[in-house]
């Protein structure tokens, strides 16, 4: 597995797109938290960074998938992937390595908006007026939202060949998983008695509650439920190209 998470984290890093998505990123958050008027704190007469967090799953929407579209898609279309079967690696292996890879490239895409959180934390009157457990929290949610839809772009570049068919199929499930569940609850059948029910079932309702900064532990088996789902499924269609 650790050879596998060394060579991803080094073709990431070794060509331009790897940094051009980071890139695009982190001047898109700056932008949204200090320059738009209607998301800049400095509009703001208190000191919080709800904007980044509640724009972060539209960003990770495009950017996770671009980052894992390739993940198998470019191996099957290589036939590098058929290599690796014949490494005395287990396919859990294959999937874990790529797996923690790209969670570690979204991880050092979040670090530098820390820098935001330390700006903000500065600048508050009285210095340090921001609610900083929740901040946290909002970043642990942050993380495992990543961890999801690293999932789910993992699956889907393992059921195609085609990076660009890789990144679509991952931004429409990423899409339903996240948001779906709330437009199906607000259909008039559902509305005012599976409503709540039927959110539950969806990120943005877990996602929301850790963003307040309220850690609560069905929040974490949520996501790691769902994080081993699509581990599992990838796994499938691995067996399924092996066999």
């Amino acid at each position: 597995m650790l050879s596998i998470f060394k060579k991803e984290i080094s073709v990431f890093f070794g060509s331009l797109i790897g940094y051009i998505v980071i890139g695009v990123f982190l001047v898109f958050t700056g932008l949204v938290m200090w320059v738009f008027t209607d998301t800049s704190i400095l509009e703001y007469s208190y000191a919080t960074m709800d904007s980044l967090f509640y724009l972060a799953p539209t960003m990770f929407l495009f950017l996770i998938p671009a980052i894992t579209m390739k993940s198998f898609a470019e191996e099957s279309n290589r036939g590098t992937l058929e290599l690796l079967f014949t490494k005395p690696i287990t396919d859990n292996d294959i999937v874990l390595g790529k797996f923690f890879a790209n969670i570690a490239l979204v991880v050092f895409a979040i670090l530098p908006t820390l820098v935001y959180f330390y700006s903000i934390y500065q600048l508050g009157a009285p210095k340090g007026n921001i609610d900083s457990g929740a901040v946290f929290g909002s970043y642990i949610g942050l993380v495992f939202l990543a961890a999801v839809f690293v999932a789910i772009g993992l699956f889907s570049s393992s059921l195609t060949n085609n990076q660009v068919v890789a990144f679509v199929i991952a931004i429409f499930l990423s899409f339903f998983v996240h948001w779906g569940f709330d437009y199906i609850s607000k259909i008039p059948v559902f509305f005012g008695v599976w409503d709540d029910f039927i959110q539950r079932f969806g990120i943005d309702y877990h996602y929301r509650s850790m963003s307040r900064g309220l850690f609560d532990s069905r929040d974490v088996i949520y996501f790691i439920s769902l994080i081993v789902v699509f581990l599992l499924l990838t796994n499938f269609v691995l067996k399924q190209k092996k066999y």
